[in-house]
Protein backbone atom coordinates (compact mmCIF):
# COMPACT_ATOMS: atom_id res chain seq x y z
CA UNK A 1 0.00 0.00 0.00
CA UNK A 2 1.47 3.41 -0.93
CA UNK A 3 2.23 5.93 2.13
CA UNK A 4 -0.86 7.56 4.11
CA UNK A 5 -0.13 11.01 2.98
CA UNK A 6 0.79 9.62 -0.68
CA UNK A 7 -0.81 11.57 -3.74
CA UNK A 8 -1.52 9.19 -6.77
CA UNK A 9 0.16 9.73 -9.39
CA UNK A 10 2.33 12.30 -7.49
CA UNK A 11 4.07 10.06 -4.78
CA UNK A 12 7.07 8.01 -5.40
CA UNK A 13 6.25 4.88 -3.43
CA UNK A 14 9.16 3.88 -0.54
CA UNK A 15 9.40 0.60 -2.20
CA UNK A 16 10.47 2.17 -5.53
CA UNK A 17 13.86 3.62 -3.56
CA UNK A 18 16.84 1.43 -4.12
CA UNK A 19 19.87 3.81 -4.56
CA UNK A 20 23.10 3.68 -6.67
CA UNK A 21 24.60 1.29 -4.89
CA UNK A 22 22.05 -1.43 -5.34
CA UNK A 23 22.97 -1.03 -8.78
CA UNK A 24 27.13 -1.86 -7.81
CA UNK A 25 25.10 -5.29 -6.45
CA UNK A 26 23.44 -6.26 -9.54
CA UNK A 27 24.74 -9.08 -11.63
CA UNK A 28 27.21 -8.01 -14.69
CA UNK A 29 26.42 -9.67 -17.50
CA UNK A 30 27.93 -9.53 -20.65
CA UNK A 31 26.95 -7.91 -23.84
CA UNK A 32 27.94 -7.04 -27.18
CA UNK A 33 25.61 -4.86 -28.58
CA UNK A 34 22.62 -4.04 -26.05
CA UNK A 35 18.83 -2.83 -26.47
CA UNK A 36 17.45 -1.46 -24.24
CA UNK A 37 13.62 -0.37 -24.89
CA UNK A 38 11.81 1.76 -22.24
CA UNK A 39 8.26 3.02 -22.72
CA UNK A 40 7.47 0.39 -25.03
CA UNK A 41 3.58 0.90 -23.75
CA UNK A 42 1.62 -1.81 -24.94
CA UNK A 43 2.12 -0.73 -28.29
CA UNK A 44 2.24 -3.90 -30.44
CA UNK A 45 3.32 -2.13 -33.55
CA UNK A 46 6.60 -0.93 -31.93
CA UNK A 47 7.19 -4.64 -30.30
CA UNK A 48 6.89 -6.07 -33.62
CA UNK A 49 9.49 -3.35 -35.08
CA UNK A 50 11.70 -3.50 -32.08
CA UNK A 51 12.18 -7.42 -32.63
CA UNK A 52 12.72 -6.71 -36.36
CA UNK A 53 15.89 -3.95 -35.55
CA UNK A 54 17.41 -6.65 -32.71
CA UNK A 55 17.61 -9.67 -34.99
CA UNK A 56 19.30 -7.89 -37.34
CA UNK A 57 21.87 -8.14 -34.83
CA UNK A 58 22.85 -11.66 -34.28
CA UNK A 59 23.43 -11.98 -30.77
CA UNK A 60 22.05 -8.69 -29.20
CA UNK A 61 20.70 -8.50 -25.96
CA UNK A 62 17.33 -6.89 -25.51
CA UNK A 63 16.05 -5.59 -22.29
CA UNK A 64 12.50 -3.86 -21.59
CA UNK A 65 13.25 -1.17 -18.82
CA UNK A 66 9.86 -0.71 -17.63
CA UNK A 67 6.58 1.01 -18.75
CA UNK A 68 5.93 -1.93 -21.77
CA UNK A 69 2.52 -1.99 -20.33
CA UNK A 70 -0.04 1.13 -20.98
CA UNK A 71 -1.97 1.30 -23.73
CA UNK A 72 -3.05 -2.52 -23.64
CA UNK A 73 -6.33 -3.39 -22.42
CA UNK A 74 -7.42 -5.66 -24.50
CA UNK A 75 -6.82 -9.20 -22.93
CA UNK A 76 -5.72 -10.28 -26.68
CA UNK A 77 -2.80 -7.05 -26.27
CA UNK A 78 -1.75 -7.62 -23.04
CA UNK A 79 -1.48 -11.12 -22.97
CA UNK A 80 0.82 -10.44 -26.40
CA UNK A 81 2.93 -7.64 -25.28
CA UNK A 82 3.98 -9.55 -21.79
CA UNK A 83 4.34 -12.86 -23.53
CA UNK A 84 6.93 -11.44 -25.97
CA UNK A 85 8.45 -9.35 -23.51
CA UNK A 86 9.20 -11.98 -20.87
CA UNK A 87 11.12 -13.79 -23.83
CA UNK A 88 13.41 -11.20 -23.14
CA UNK A 89 15.13 -9.27 -19.85
CA UNK A 90 13.09 -6.81 -18.38
CA UNK A 91 12.61 -4.00 -15.27
CA UNK A 92 9.73 -3.49 -13.91
CA UNK A 93 8.36 0.15 -14.50
CA UNK A 94 5.74 1.72 -12.40
CA UNK A 95 3.27 0.74 -14.62
CA UNK A 96 3.92 -3.13 -13.93
CA UNK A 97 4.66 -2.20 -10.32
CA UNK A 98 1.51 -0.55 -9.20
CA UNK A 99 0.09 -3.80 -10.64
CA UNK A 100 0.26 -5.58 -6.95
CA UNK A 101 -0.93 -3.10 -4.90
CA UNK A 102 -4.15 -4.13 -3.54
CA UNK A 103 -7.43 -3.17 -4.01
CA UNK A 104 -8.62 -1.01 -6.67
CA UNK A 105 -6.67 1.75 -6.17
CA UNK A 106 -5.85 4.30 -8.91
CA UNK A 107 -2.39 5.13 -8.61
CA UNK A 108 -0.25 5.15 -12.20
CA UNK A 109 2.91 5.34 -9.59
CA UNK A 110 4.60 7.78 -12.29
CA UNK A 111 5.64 10.29 -9.12
CA UNK A 112 4.64 13.59 -11.73
CA UNK A 113 6.56 16.70 -10.70
CA UNK A 114 4.32 19.79 -10.33
CA UNK A 115 5.20 21.48 -13.36
CA UNK A 116 2.77 18.66 -14.70
CA UNK A 117 -1.00 19.36 -14.82
CA UNK A 118 -3.58 17.56 -12.14
CA UNK A 119 -5.61 17.07 -15.35
CA UNK A 120 -3.06 14.97 -16.87
CA UNK A 121 -2.24 13.26 -13.53
CA UNK A 122 -5.37 12.18 -12.95
CA UNK A 123 -6.33 10.56 -16.41
CA UNK A 124 -3.14 8.13 -15.75
CA UNK A 125 -4.79 7.14 -12.98
CA UNK A 126 -7.64 6.23 -14.83
CA UNK A 127 -6.27 4.47 -17.24
CA UNK A 128 -4.00 2.62 -15.04
CA UNK A 129 -6.85 1.58 -13.28
CA UNK A 130 -8.47 0.25 -16.51
CA UNK A 131 -5.40 -1.22 -17.64
CA UNK A 132 -5.13 -2.81 -14.02
CA UNK A 133 -8.56 -4.57 -13.99
CA UNK A 134 -7.12 -5.84 -17.32
CA UNK A 135 -3.47 -7.45 -15.34
CA UNK A 136 -5.91 -9.10 -12.82
CA UNK A 137 -7.37 -11.56 -15.27
CA UNK A 138 -3.91 -12.55 -16.40
CA UNK A 139 -2.72 -14.27 -13.00
CA UNK A 140 0.40 -16.53 -14.04
CA UNK A 141 1.49 -13.17 -16.06
CA UNK A 142 1.37 -10.99 -12.76
CA UNK A 143 3.28 -13.51 -10.82
CA UNK A 144 6.55 -13.60 -13.49
CA UNK A 145 6.29 -9.60 -14.06
CA UNK A 146 6.52 -9.45 -9.74
CA UNK A 147 9.49 -11.10 -9.65
CA UNK A 148 11.15 -8.93 -12.19
CA UNK A 149 13.65 -6.60 -11.25
CA UNK A 150 14.21 -2.76 -10.70
CA UNK A 151 17.59 -2.39 -11.96
CA UNK A 152 19.93 -4.22 -13.96
CA UNK A 153 23.74 -3.82 -15.28
CA UNK A 154 25.67 -4.79 -18.15
CA UNK A 155 29.75 -4.89 -19.37
CA UNK A 156 29.80 -3.87 -23.37
CA UNK A 157 33.61 -3.80 -23.83
CA UNK A 158 35.04 -1.83 -21.52
CA UNK A 159 31.91 0.18 -20.47
CA UNK A 160 29.53 -1.07 -17.83
CA UNK A 161 25.77 0.27 -17.88
CA UNK A 162 23.20 0.65 -15.37
CA UNK A 163 20.18 0.06 -16.84
CA UNK A 164 17.23 1.45 -14.73
CA UNK A 165 13.78 2.63 -14.94
CA UNK A 166 13.84 6.49 -13.32
CA UNK A 167 16.91 7.22 -12.22
CA UNK A 168 19.99 6.18 -10.10
CA UNK A 169 17.89 6.72 -7.16
CA UNK A 170 14.27 5.37 -7.07
CA UNK A 171 12.17 3.50 -10.09
CA UNK A 172 9.99 6.64 -10.64
CA UNK A 173 12.71 9.29 -10.30
CA UNK A 174 12.86 12.13 -12.65
CA UNK A 175 16.76 13.12 -12.50
CA UNK A 176 17.63 11.84 -15.52
CA UNK A 177 14.93 13.79 -17.44
CA UNK A 178 16.14 15.36 -20.51
CA UNK A 179 16.27 18.65 -19.08
CA UNK A 180 18.61 17.78 -16.14
CA UNK A 181 20.76 15.85 -18.65
CA UNK A 182 21.68 18.67 -20.32
CA UNK A 183 21.95 21.27 -16.95
CA UNK A 184 25.18 23.08 -16.37
CA UNK A 185 25.44 20.87 -13.27
CA UNK A 186 24.70 17.85 -14.52
CA UNK A 187 28.33 16.20 -14.21
CA UNK A 188 28.81 17.28 -11.24
CA UNK A 189 25.46 16.00 -9.71
CA UNK A 190 25.53 12.79 -11.45
CA UNK A 191 29.30 11.81 -10.57
CA UNK A 192 28.63 10.49 -7.06
CA UNK A 193 25.82 8.16 -9.22
CA UNK A 194 27.84 6.65 -11.63
CA UNK A 195 30.89 6.24 -8.89
CA UNK A 196 28.46 4.67 -6.50
CA UNK A 197 26.65 2.62 -9.02
CA UNK A 198 30.02 1.07 -10.38
CA UNK A 199 29.08 1.73 -13.92
CA UNK A 200 30.10 4.50 -16.91
CA UNK A 201 26.86 4.55 -18.93
CA UNK A 202 23.32 4.89 -17.74
CA UNK A 203 19.80 3.76 -19.37
CA UNK A 204 16.88 4.83 -18.78
CA UNK A 205 13.38 6.10 -19.57
CA UNK A 206 10.16 6.93 -17.50
CA UNK A 207 10.14 10.83 -18.16
CA UNK A 208 8.56 10.20 -22.04
CA UNK A 209 11.57 12.73 -22.78
CA UNK A 210 14.42 11.54 -24.94
CA UNK A 211 17.90 13.20 -24.65
CA UNK A 212 21.65 11.42 -24.28
CA UNK A 213 24.76 13.23 -23.00
CA UNK A 214 28.00 13.03 -22.54
CA UNK A 215 29.97 14.17 -19.28
CA UNK A 216 34.05 14.44 -19.69
CA UNK A 217 34.13 11.66 -22.68
CA UNK A 218 33.90 8.75 -20.43
CA UNK A 219 30.42 8.86 -18.88
CA UNK A 220 27.11 8.81 -20.29
CA UNK A 221 23.31 8.80 -20.00
CA UNK A 222 21.06 7.55 -22.41
CA UNK A 223 17.12 8.60 -21.75
CA UNK A 224 14.89 6.94 -24.81
CA UNK A 225 12.08 8.58 -24.19
CA UNK A 226 9.37 5.71 -25.55
CA UNK A 227 9.70 3.33 -27.61
CA UNK A 228 5.76 3.45 -27.90
CA UNK A 229 5.09 6.74 -28.66
CA UNK A 230 6.57 9.90 -31.02
CA UNK A 231 9.27 11.59 -29.01
CA UNK A 232 9.30 15.00 -30.98
CA UNK A 233 6.88 17.27 -32.91
CA UNK A 234 6.10 15.83 -36.72
CA UNK A 235 8.26 12.23 -36.07
CA UNK A 236 5.91 9.80 -34.99
CA UNK A 237 8.71 7.06 -34.27
CA UNK A 238 9.33 5.81 -31.11
CA UNK A 239 12.93 5.37 -29.99
CA UNK A 240 15.43 2.51 -28.29
CA UNK A 241 18.55 3.07 -27.14
CA UNK A 242 21.62 1.00 -28.58
CA UNK A 243 25.39 0.54 -26.70
CA UNK A 244 27.42 -1.57 -28.75
CA UNK A 245 31.27 -2.26 -29.21
CA UNK A 246 30.48 -1.67 -33.60
CA UNK A 247 28.54 1.34 -35.11
CA UNK A 248 24.79 0.93 -35.71
CA UNK A 249 23.70 -0.71 -38.86
CA UNK A 250 20.59 1.32 -38.46
CA UNK A 251 19.86 5.26 -38.74
CA UNK A 252 20.12 7.00 -35.61
CA UNK A 253 18.41 9.45 -34.13
CA UNK A 254 20.51 12.41 -33.92
CA UNK A 255 24.16 11.51 -33.60
CA UNK A 256 26.35 8.30 -32.10
CA UNK A 257 28.85 8.63 -29.75
CA UNK A 258 32.30 6.42 -28.74
CA UNK A 259 32.40 6.84 -24.67
CA UNK A 260 34.07 4.31 -22.42
CA UNK A 261 34.85 2.67 -25.49
CA UNK A 262 31.07 2.03 -26.94
CA UNK A 263 29.18 3.05 -29.44
CA UNK A 264 26.03 4.86 -28.08
CA UNK A 265 22.93 6.67 -29.61
CA UNK A 266 19.14 6.31 -29.80
CA UNK A 267 17.60 5.03 -32.64
CA UNK A 268 14.03 5.60 -34.27
CA UNK A 269 11.73 2.72 -34.25
CA UNK A 270 10.00 3.11 -37.68
CA UNK A 271 7.08 0.97 -36.84
CA UNK A 272 3.74 0.91 -38.63
CA UNK A 273 1.88 4.07 -37.28
CA UNK A 274 -1.35 3.82 -39.06
CA UNK A 275 -1.71 0.34 -37.74
CA UNK A 276 -1.00 1.26 -34.24
CA UNK A 277 -3.27 4.40 -34.95
CA UNK A 278 -6.63 1.59 -35.49
CA UNK A 279 -5.18 -0.28 -32.73
CA UNK A 280 -5.09 2.25 -30.23
CA UNK A 281 -8.49 4.05 -31.36
CA UNK A 282 -10.27 0.61 -31.09
CA UNK A 283 -8.92 0.49 -27.24
CA UNK A 284 -9.06 4.12 -26.27
CA UNK A 285 -12.11 5.91 -28.31
CA UNK A 286 -12.09 9.71 -28.80
CA UNK A 287 -12.67 11.21 -25.53
CA UNK A 288 -11.39 8.02 -23.38
CA UNK A 289 -8.63 9.27 -21.02
CA UNK A 290 -5.60 7.93 -22.91
CA UNK A 291 -6.93 9.91 -25.95
CA UNK A 292 -7.41 13.18 -24.17
CA UNK A 293 -3.42 12.95 -22.81
CA UNK A 294 -1.76 11.06 -26.06
CA UNK A 295 -4.54 11.19 -28.79
CA UNK A 296 -2.31 14.25 -30.17
CA UNK A 297 0.89 12.95 -29.26
CA UNK A 298 0.13 9.84 -31.14
CA UNK A 299 -1.36 11.57 -34.43
CA UNK A 300 1.21 14.69 -34.44
CA UNK A 301 4.39 13.86 -32.73
CA UNK A 302 5.16 15.11 -29.27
Amino acid sequence: MSEPTARPGRSCPLRYHYGPRAIAQAPLQTAHTLYVAGGLYGNTAALAELLRMAAAEPGATLIFNGDFNWFNVRDADFAHINHAVLRHQALQGNVEAEFHTPGDEADCGCAYPAAVDEAVVQRSNAIHRQLKATARRHPELLHYLAALPMVARFQVGEARVGVVHGDAQSLAGWGFDAQALQAADAAQRYAPWFEQAEVELFACSHTCAAGMAVYDSDRAVLNNGATGMPNRAGDLRGLVSRIALTPSPHPVWEEERKVAGAYIALLPVAYDTAAWAADFSAQWPETSAADLSYGRRMREGA
